[in-house]
């Protein structure tokens, strides 16, 4: 089990961090929403490997049968050690990279609301029935 966890959880966080370094020097051009869009398409596609993980162990450990509880520990080890990557790649990011990026960020959420007028917002006052 360890080395298919390992396997497909180092994979998985190899394409999560290699897409961030990538769009990293892009970021400026794409701006959040886009950005957002990415990333979260990025990490849909590296946590497809959790059910080709899971898959490879069934075929290659368990002769085709896997129980529900082995299957779920194989599924939540591989998304751990991509989650592992993922945070290791956000801290290399922020502290050499982007240390100023909460601010852009927060900046950047509350000029979208300021834009999108008090008509969006949601009432403080109460309906009667």
């Amino acid at each position: 089990m360890k080395k298919t966890v390992l396997t497909f959880g180092l994979i998985g966080g190899a394409i999560i961090a290699a897409m961030m370094f990538a769009t990293l020097p892009f970021m400026h051009k794409i701006g959040f929403d886009k950005g957002l869009i990415v990333g979260y398409t990025t990490m849909i596609l590296a946590f497809m490997l959790v059910f080709f993980g899971i898959r490879s162990y069934r075929e290659n450990m368990g002769d085709g049968h896997i129980t529900f509880g082995r299957a779920f520990a194989v599924g939540i080890l591989i998304t751990l050690v991509t989650c592992v990557c993922y945070v290791v790649a956000w801290e290399i990011i922020y502290f050499k990279f982007m240390p100023d990026f909460v601010d852009k960020y927060a900046g950047y959420v509350i000029e979208k609301a300021r834009a999108s007028g008090p008509a969006s917002r949601p009432s403080t006052h109460r309906c009667s029935r």
